[in-house]
């Protein structure tokens, strides 16, 4: 039975921010990120379009089980986990052949005793930490651990990288031009001791969008991927395709007087007659709480506020005095476009004061995606 609450994906709007991405990168290679389900999209949907057209390179997971799904699935494309494994995790790492991340010397030693005990060769990205302050190694104990990296026999150095929390937004360009300086410096350091390494990589969405990507031969677009800018001040030099277009439908429609309130808490009270119509979406899918008497959606091409708190499952909208031209059934755009209207995921993240990431990664398992 079909639900009333959908999220449509455009997979080709998918593919064309990644030719933009790869334009950008100028020859380097592309890894997607598809960790967090794709953004919220849809992890094996997403990453088997995009092994199948060759859009990118080499994907990006955060959790071995991610990597293992998509394994499962008969994506072959390679995979790297940005996070650090833990040792308990590193025998079905090393199973779903995941390429590694390492930035210091106790996950290095673990990473070659789990590949010695499977009698294979593991290959590793070196994370180095130029300003994140989140993980990674420290610069000056780079090249001790790429020392550590060339007397490990079951460890192969397939790249080095580093991120970047400032590279979306213009007064953080210094900064970021900081940190390649010291990357650079960084790989230069590495490489003395372990040879070239293939992959060198730091440029997220910010950096793609934004940046000289210097000696890197490697990009990691993320959330230009799926339509968003990484900030509302990233420069909008290059143009994105909206991928999502989330939707519902009306349940039911009532006449509300003046003076009379609408939902739980009774936030919201009716200024005149009006007429309310119940929207089958809530917090349960992923619409936040946050967008209480603050949000709006769609119907036939106009606008309609938010009224009273979202509930679990259903939310309430004003469609004015006048008698409705709307009603149960119909379509409801949550995220999308609809006539000449439009909500994109960038309003509704200013809406709850968090960032567009977060808004599609909330939509739950519960909603359908369609592609």
């Amino acid at each position: 039975m079909p639900t009333p609450t959908q999220l449509r994906v455009d997979l080709e709007a998918i593919h064309a921010n990644l030719a933009l991405a790869r334009d950008r990168a100028n020859g380097r290679s592309v890894l997607a990120a598809v960790k967090a389900n794709a953004y919220g999209h849809g992890l094996v949907p997403v990453a088997r379009s995009i092994q199948e057209r060759g859009s990118a390179d080499w994907l990006g997971v955060a959790l071995t089980s991610e990597a293992e799904e998509l394994r499962a699935a008969g994506i072959t494309l390679p995979i790297l986990k940005f996070t650090p494994t833990l040792a308990d995790d590193l025998d079905d790492a090393i199973t779903a052949e995941l390429t590694l991340s390492v930035g210091d010397a106790g996950a290095i030693r673990a990473a070659q005793l789990a590949a010695a005990a499977r009698g294979r060769i593991v290959e590793v990205h070196l994370k180095i930490d130029t300003g994140m302050r989140r993980v990674g190694a420290e610069p000056g104990d780079a090249a001790l651990l790429g020392a550590q990296l060339a007397d490990s026999p079951n460890l192969r150095v397939g790249g080095i990288f580093t991120h970047l929390p400032v590279s979306d937004v213009p007064e953080g360009g210094e900064f970021t031009r900081a940190q390649f300086r010291l990357f650079d410096d960084v790989v230069a350091d590495v490489e003395r001791v372990v040879g070239t390494v293939p992959l060198v990589h730091c440029a997220n969405s910010g950096a793609v969008l934004g940046h000289d990507l210097g000696r890197s031969t490697m990009v990691r677009p993320g959330i230009m991927i799926y339509g968003s800018y990484p900030d509302p001040h990233t420069p909008r030099d290059h143009p994105l395709s909206d991928v999502a277009r989330w939707t519902s439908r009306i349940t039911f429609v009532k006449r509300v007087q003046a003076g009379q309130t609408v939902g739980y808490g009774r936030t919201w009270t009716a200024p005149v007659d009006t007429w309310v119509a119940t929207v089958a979406v809530g917090y349960g899918d992923g619409y936040s709480r946050l967008l209480s008497s603050r949000g709006r959606m769609l119907v036939d091409g106009h606008s309609y506020p938010v009224i009273g708190r979202v509930c679990m499952d259903q939310t309430m909208i004003d469609l004015g005095p006048d008698l409705p031209t709307v009603g149960v059934g119909d379509e409801v755009v949550l995220l999308g476009t609809s006539g000449k209207e439009r909500i994109g995921v960038e309003e509704i993240a200013e809406l709850m004061g968090t960032i567009t990431y977060e808004v599609t990664c909330l939509i739950t398992d519960r909603v359908p995606r369609v592609y």
